[in-house]
């Protein structure tokens, strides 16, 4: 598919948006993930069973995640995208400093409903300017860079936020001047928002292209349509977006439930310290995913190349096989540096959909409403991996195994149900998923 030349920017501009983007969400992932590494003393600071705590980490997150992901999502349709992102990376920087000031179970679960608010904004109006940044057959590659954010901030928050815990920690509580006496906990949270600004300062540097892929041509240009014609095109094409938004439900109900719990299942079953699991999880996050980032773009760029329509759906396939032994192994094996090891290839295999699973649903996408469905994959992406994935684990714990330390069980029963499910659910989208492609490829030839 031949392009011309103006229809996309140069490549150093494309790049250092790209850049600043990757940069963003590696902030979003560091303000979201680092109350992971805060388990233990956060609970036991505010008197907090672990039902009480996945609340904060997952339903507070998500609390107003799901009522202004969409109309936020509409405006990055129509207007300034990097604008939307700035003013939600302001806005969650914020509410992640807030959360280090919180004295109560509701002053941190507000906090945390602001930081959730904050990020409603930034993956839609980001996924739409990166898909509009690069030819469709360059997209795998651009999703894998812009996921080494999420790397990045989950690997960070770990090495960085281990390091804090143990520097804080050894300090004890500090006396700053107007804000009072702040516990180490509290500390972590208020250094790590700060980064956050001056990412939000950079976005003015980024370029805004053109708009492309659409319904109708309009020479780049945003427009809008009515809410009912999104969801009549979605549901003419519910064969392949019903798979793809299934199984991303059932795999991030899996992983992002086990992740926000990984620390504690160290502490609790193999006797390690919260710094001590903070560094060999942030190592595994920066030396594993970034590998496979790298292996999924590749395999599927070269597949898309050699004409294989389906080759973003079924790499996510493969990719969900893979992991599913792995998965399940991990939390339930005694030596602890085994457990490492699984969850290292897993945290591989995972890696390698991630860049062709985000570019699957980009491409296929027509731009006047790529914000807007992004923001419902999104919304499943959040609330059901998020919200539902650290409460199932903790209601497992609580209710079904009844202590804390059978915490290993309740992550490997929910791998157990939801693993082999996710493999069935995308099969069933691959071929749909070819045929959406190549109509996608047409329309983007159609207005070259």
């Amino acid at each position: 598919m031949e392009q011309k030349k103006d229809d996309w920017p140069s490549p150093a501009r494309a790049y250092w948006g790209l850049s600043v983007l990757t940069a963003g969400l590696m902030v979003a992932t560091l303000d979201r993930s680092i109350i992971s590494l805060l388990v233990e003393p956060i609970k036991a600071d505010l008197n907090l069973s672990d039902t009480q705590f996945s609340l904060l980490t997952g339903f507070a997150f998500v609390f107003f995640y799901a009522f202004l992901g969409l109309p936020i999502a509409r405006l990055a349709d129509v207007h300034s995208r990097r604008m939307i992102i700035s003013i939600g990376i302001v806005f969650w920087s914020f509410a992640t400093m807030l959360c280090g000031l919180a004295q109560s179970f509701w002053h941190l679960f507000w906090a945390r409903v602001g930081v959730g608010a904050g990020e409603s904004s930034f993956a839609p109006a980001t996924f739409s300017i990166i898909t509009d940044s690069f030819p469709p057959e360059k997209l795998p590659r651009a999703f894998a860079i812009n996921s080494l954010g999420f790397v990045a901030g989950a690997g960070i928050s770990n090495l960085a936020g281990g390091a804090a815990i143990a520097a804080i920690t050894a300090i004890g509580v500090i006396n700053l001047p107007v804000l009072g006496a702040l516990k180490p906990w509290q500390m972590v949270f208020i250094l790590v928002s700060l980064p956050g600004f001056v990412v939000a300062a950079l976005m003015a540097t980024v370029e805004e292209p053109k708009r492309k892929g659409q319904l109708k041509k309009s020479d780049g240009k945003a427009t809008a349509l009515p809410v009912k014609e999104i969801f009549r095109y979605l549901k003419i094409e519910r064969r392949t977006y019903g798979p793809m938004f299934l199984s991303l439900a059932v795999k991030v109900l899996l992983s992002y439930g086990a992740v926000l719990w990984l620390p504690a299942l160290f502490i609790r079953t193999h006797g390690w310290a919260a710094h001590e699991i903070a560094y060999a999880l942030g190592l595994i996050s920066l030396c594993t995913a970034p590998l496979g980032l790298w292996l999924g773009s590749f395999i599927s760029e070269r597949w898309a190349k050699a004409g294989r329509n389906d080759a973003y759906m079924r790499l996510v396939l493969y990719a969900s096989i893979g992991l599913t032994p792995f998965a399940i192994a991990y939390p339930i094996v005694d030596n602890a540096w085994l457990a490492l090891g699984l969850y290292a290839v897993n945290t591989f295999i995972a890696s390698i959909g991630i860049a062709p699973g985000n570019a699957a649903l980009q491409v296929v996408t027509p731009a006047e409403m790529r914000g807007q469905v992004r923001a419902l994959y999104q919304f499943v992406f959040n609330v059901i991996g998020y919200a539902a994935g650290p409460l199932i684990i903790a209601l497992f714990t609580d209710y079904l195994f009844g202590a804390e330390d059978q915490l290993r069980y309740s992550m490997a029963l929910l791998a157990f149900i939801l693993a082999p499910l996710a493999c069935v659910v995308t099969w069933f989208g691959v071929k749909p998923y070819g045929e959406s492609y190549r109509r996608a490829m047409a329309r983007y030839a159609a207005q070259s």
